[in-house]
């Protein structure tokens, strides 16, 4: 490792993930549930799934998927209300099995979390055994499963946790992991949505290895911002640091229509389905905020935002929701219709901008 970058320690980084957390707790606390299709969230017309058991994954349905959808997908879809406050104490168990290992614990919601154990508490040094004992404990205390991802920094270990799920691990050493991004579509690199895919694929980009044959100057002239980040996770390269007080700048979610949305009533149904979704996302995070901001996008691409703050935390969804729709009036009615809307909780109490980091990973002996 050479003595002008001692940053680039290479790290031995877990990424833990719950099975399907929230219909998990469900089916664990009420055994009449367990084996069949269950969704947490709302059944009515404008209701959200939150969450969605193995179960009623195999017929398609997902979270943030409008639940006339998953019914309509799943017929015999078992709808429960969520139940926050138990899936809060359910994921504190679960950190302080974390903390057991390593006081280098990123919670990035109630169910997942980065462990760096580099320098393990207990002394193991192997992340892999670390990463098994974590999993086992988790099933002792609380009764579910969780899946690992192993590997030498954060990109790839998350992506790692998702390889083998559910009850599994995925370990990703560091001469594997160039390989291992390669193989990978682009639909998996985090912030490469359905637009940004559709436009790799018309560059003939689909997956990892056709992003490492770009140029940084041709991911700069087609993807903006991105290209840093792209550049060098088609390498297999971060250096983030695992940090135990992580600083979100907001919480949001937003959705680009095939009709454009015109009338009254279908901004309003529309908005709806969006506080839904971005509320369960909040309540994840444990995101507190004082700034709720408006995002529509109407039909000649034109782009309005409108936003209210308030002096104190909002930490009610009815709060929330009302300052939303109050922001969705304001810029009603609308007269070339509206293609897409988004909502986000900003001025947080807590949270991060994603590090833009240079560097090469220096390949060494490490015991996973």
């Amino acid at each position: 490792m050479s003595d002008s970058a001692p940053d680039l320690l290479q790290r031995k980084i877990i990424h833990i993930d719950m099975d399907a957390f929230f219909a998990s707790v469900e089916q664990r606390d009420f055994p009449e549930l367990r084996g069949k299709p269950v969704a947490v969230g709302g059944s009515a017309k404008r209701g959200v799934v939150a969450a969605a058991s193995y179960e009623a994954r195999k017929f398609g349905v997902r979270s943030a998927m409008p639940s006339v959808t998953a019914k309509r997908r799943c017929p015999d879809l078992i709808f429960v209300k969520h139940r926050f406050e138990v899936y809060r104490e359910v994921s504190q168990q679960i950190r302080a099995i974390f903390r057991m290992h390593s006081d280098l614990v990123e919670p990035l919601s109630l169910d997942e979390a980065y462990i760096d154990v580099t320098e393990d508490k207990m002394g193991i040094g192997n992340a892999t055994r670390i990463a098994e004992m974590i999993r086992a404990e988790i099933r002792k205390q609380t009764g579910l499963t969780a899946s690992a991802g192993v590997s030498y920094n954060k990109f790839i270990a998350k992506i790692a946790s998702d390889q083998n799920k559910p009850d599994g691990i995925c370990v990703i050493k560091p001469h594997q992991g160039a390989d291992f991004v390669a193989q990978l579509p682009v639909r998996r690199f985090f912030g490469v949505g359905p637009k940004t895919a559709e436009r790799m694929a018309k560059l003939n980009i689909h997956t990892g290895a056709d992003l490492r044959a770009q140029s940084q100057d041709f991911l700069r002239q087609h993807f903006g911002k991105s290209a840093g980040y792209l550049f060098r996770a088609s390498r297999g390269v971060d250096h983030r640091e695992v940090r135990a007080h992580r600083i979100r700048k907001s919480v949001g979610g937003e959705r680009t229509y095939s009709d454009d949305l015109v009338s009254d009533t279908e901004l309003q149904d529309a908005l709806e389905h969006i506080i839904d979704i971005v509320w369960t996302s909040i309540e994840k995070c444990e995101a507190r905020g004082r700034t709720v901001t408006l995002k529509a996008k109407y039909a000649d691409f034109r782009q309005v935002t409108r936003s209210h703050s308030v002096d104190h935390y909002i930490a009610d969804k009815n709060e929330f929701a009302g300052i939303g729709r109050d922001l969705l009036a304001s810029i009603m009615p609308v007269e070339n219709g509206v293609r897409l809307l988004g909502l986000t909780l900003a001025s947080l109490e807590g949270a991060e901008a994603v590090e833009e980091e240079t560097g090469a990973v220096e390949q060494q002996a490490f015991d996973f």
